[in-house]
């Protein structure tokens, strides 16, 4: 039976049965793709990524240009659609379609098998420029007057299920995966930003394709603020010489964590002994800060540490960070721990976005695809922005895709015009008003 002639009977409402049909026509679910398609096109997202990427195809055989499929695909994963599979039905959505530059009425957009061709159709060099591009876009985002900027660098998992190339067994995550670095920038607006995200096999170690990241971005800002101050943030995993000599040689602050070892709690004693004193009046929770100069083995030279004793369950519980800041160590050690806003864009990242479904054989067509998904979350960042002044400006992706872009409308192609008639009884039209009027006035 045609899902058009099949009828679903639901319980009668004073007296008469209601009766749903899949037979509304030109109908979307995701009318906010259609801001989505204006923040894009303000950023140059879409147009950057195609840009980067070689076409090899005959030209006059090509029914999909690469643009036209990146924008299908990254505008699926704002929409919470992002498995390809999903793109064999979206291809007919009046409103993706128009989002895209397709009419309604036009040839539908690529279907998964198309996707799944670009997907593993790409090179290196492809990637390298991809990559290049996003953060250029995001750099470009960036306030004209900033002047300080923060870095910060994190690892996470990417869970691996079948025969990828170079997933491995991590002992650390327990399971077989892929082990991504996440870059972000914080700069004068106070806005965390998505900037790279490099895929990387699952034995990797935390510097891995660090540098290479690290000098591109640095680059990237520099030549648009020429006079940037840039601090690099990060946990106990990147407190190594190979970090630090990097950043002291590159003009770049640092605050990383350092692990602890027996000398780091022998230079420390004296902050302990003091957290130790004053937890017989105050208790749990009772914190000292101190400072003390501290050279590895492995290092050049003596560096500041930074030491934060507290006392939790009884127990002292000192950590560590080193620095070249000349900021209080209190004042340090409380910068240091902001850096944990950012395990919370990368687990918006994985749950919002689903950035882990890099499930592909190859390696380089699961490192397109989580690009694909940092373009979403840039993407989905550039939106939010046109949200500022609004309930929605710090809310997460999947708040505001559920509140804003699965919208309902029909959409009715004229002569002259698509129209996306809207629900008259949206709860969120002031919203919907302001990102547009932002977006389409320049502001954003």
């Amino acid at each position: 039976m045609k899902y058009s002639t099949l009828e679903l009977d639901f319980p009668a409402v004073r007296g008469k049965v209601i009766v749903g049909r899949f037979d509304g026509g030109e109908v979307t679910s995701d009318a906010g793709v259609m801001l989505l398609r204006e923040a894009d096109r303000k950023m140059g997202l879409s147009a950057t990524m195609a840009g980067a990427a070689t076409d090899r195809r005959q030209q006059e055989k090509v029914t999909h240009p690469i643009e036209e499929m990146i924008r299908e695909r990254v505008y699926a994963i704002c929409l919470g659609y992002e498995d390809a599979n999903d793109l064999d039905v979206l291809a007919k959505d009046p409103a993706l379609k128009s989002a895209c530059g397709r009419l309604p009425s036009g040839k539908d957009l690529a279907s998964q098998p198309t996707i799944s061709r670009l997907e593993n159709g790409v090179t290196r060099k492809d990637l390298l420029e991809m990559g290049m591009g996003i953060a250029e876009r995001v750099v470009a985002s960036l306030p004209r007057r900033t002047k300080r900027v923060i870095l910060e660098v994190d690892v996470s998992d990417d869970p691996c299920h079948g025969q990828q190339e170079l997933q491995f067994f991590s002992g650390y995550y327990d399971e077989h995966c892929y082990l991504p670095l996440y870059l972000h920038i914080t700069g004068g607006d106070g806005r965390r930003r998505l900037t790279a995200a490099l895929l990387r096999h699952g034995k990797a170690y935390a510097t891995v394709g660090l540098f290479g990241v690290l000098s591109r971005v640095v680059g990237l800002l520099r030549e648009r603020f020429p006079k940037l101050k840039v601090i690099l943030r990060a946990d106990g995993s990147f407190g190594v010489e190979e970090v630090i000599g990097w950043c002291e040689g590159n003009g770049v602050d640092f605050v990383l964590g350092l692990s602890t070892n027996k000398k780091l709690a022998e230079l420390s004693t004296p902050t302990q002994m003091d957290a130790a004193l004053k937890y017989g009046w105050e208790g749990d929770g009772c914190r000292e800060y101190g400072e003390f100069g501290y050279q590895a083995k492995t290092w050049a030279k003596e560096r500041r540490v930074i030491v934060k004793a507290e006392i939790t369950g009884g127990a002292l519980a000192p950590r560590y960070v080193v620095t070249n800041l000349g900021r209080s160590p209190r004042r340090l050690y409380e910068f240091y721990c902001r850096r944990g806003d950012q395990e919370n864009g990368i687990k918006e990242m994985k749950l919002d976005l689903a950035s882990g479904r890099t499930s592909c054989h190859r390696f380089l067509a699961n490192q397109f695809r989580l690009l694909l998904h940092t373009a979403a979350c840039v993407l989905m960042a550039a939106f939010r922005e046109a949200l500022e002044g609004t309930q929605w400006a710090k809310a997460q992706v999947g708040t505001i895709r559920y509140r804003l872009l699965k919208v309902g409308a029909r959409v009715v192609e004229t002569c002259r015009k698509i129209w996306l008639h809207l629900p008259t009884s949206f709860t969120e039209k002031e919203a919907w008003l302001h990102a547009h009027r932002r977006l389409l006035s320049g502001t954003a």
